[in-house]
């Protein structure tokens, strides 16, 4: 009895560490949205002289720190 319960209580860490990594991968997604979204914002103001360049600047280094923390992957979704 107790080796069954040693393996359903791995069964349900494992789980929940899956759980948990999926729910990381879509909070950095998000952010990577955000980020894009603040970029295009940024640049869009820009052009449209209501903006300055640095914004744009801060906001493409952002999305290129993200990228290089969390990958690129919320590129193309």
């Amino acid at each position: 009895m107790a080796g069954f319960l040693d393996r359903a209580k791995e069964q349900a860490q494992r789980g929940i560490a899956q759980g948990k990594q999926k729910l990381d991968e879509v909070q950095a997604q998000r952010a990577g949205h955000d980020l894009l979204r603040r970029l295009g914002a940024a640049y869009y103001a820009e052009q449209q002289g209501s903006g300055g360049s640095e914004a744009t600047q801060q906001a493409l280094s952002a999305v290129q720190d993200h990228v290089a923390a969390h990958g690129d992957a919320f590129l193309r979704s």
